[in-house]
């Protein structure tokens, strides 16, 4: 286990981050990627990341990793590259406001969620009224197509603003993808995940000695045969979840 000293920045909650994290907790259990007491577990709801790099950072905790310069950095090249493309798509953003503009607000609103503190006034009104009115005309097959292809440009250009960390990249791909399914969904376009890997399912570490007999059969077949294979137990020996169970209590 490698350990690295967290938090670097220190965090707060946002006017979104809180609203966020629940819904992405919820939907994180509902497929399976978070055990069913995320909402109640420190690692998981903590503002800051794990200092256990075998753990994953939820993106509401890459500020305490990050810090401002570094998140404003990634907006800003994104930006760059933004208003460096074609008129058909760039046209949109000039039509609401410059560089700075959009650098400004992007990052007041990546902050927030990030764990950064409340900095993007409006909320979940603004962000909705942005893209139903501002950014309508991109919210669309082709239009989020470019996008997430400009974002996902920045962030393979952008290793030296994201740290030596892999878990921050992965973060950050787990933050856009989840943002990206949310709006493909409100405006019925296709859901792109380009961004690269996201984190994966997180897995408790399960010490039996510390449970109740009833905490014990409450665990999953699967939560208890890969928690049995990390003390040296050969799980094939145990058919069925009532036999992990018996093998769990004896532990």
């Amino acid at each position: 286990m490698t350990r690295v000293d967290l938090p670097k920045f220190p965090t707060s909650h946002g006017y979104m981050s809180e609203r966020v994290q629940q819904a992405y907790i919820t939907a994180a259990i509902e497929n399976g990627l978070l055990p069913a007491d995320a909402h109640r577990m420190a690692e998981v709801v903590s503002l800051t990341a794990p200092g256990d790099t075998s753990k994953p950072i939820q993106f509401w905790q890459l500020f305490s990793v990050l810090g401002q310069d570094a998140i404003v950095g990634v907006v800003t090249r994104f930006y760059g590259r933004v208003f460096a493309d074609e008129p058909w798509f760039t046209s949109v953003f000039e039509r609401v406001g410059g560089l700075h503009h959009h650098v400004a607000t992007q990052a007041s609103m990546w902050i927030d969620v990030m764990g950064g503190g409340p900095y993007y006034h409006g909320a979940e009104f603004r962000l909705n009224f942005h893209h139903e009115h501002n950014a309508i005309a991109l919210m669309n097959d082709k239009g989020a197509e470019r996008w997430a292809n400009l974002m996902r440009q920045t962030l393979d250009a952008s290793a030296d603003l994201l740290t030596d960390d892999p878990r921050v990249r992965i973060s950050l791909n787990t933050f856009l993808s989840y943002f990206m399914t949310k709006y493909a969904e409100e405006f019925a376009f296709q859901d792109r995940h380009i961004f690269g890997e996201t984190n994966g399912q997180l897995k408790r570490r399960i010490n039996f000695l510390r449970m109740t007999t009833a905490a014990i059969e409450n665990l999953s077949t699967q939560e208890l045969s890969d928690a049995l294979a990390e003390h040296g137990v050969d799980v094939s020996l145990y058919p069925d979840k009532q036999a992990l169970v018996e093998k769990a209590l004896m532990m």
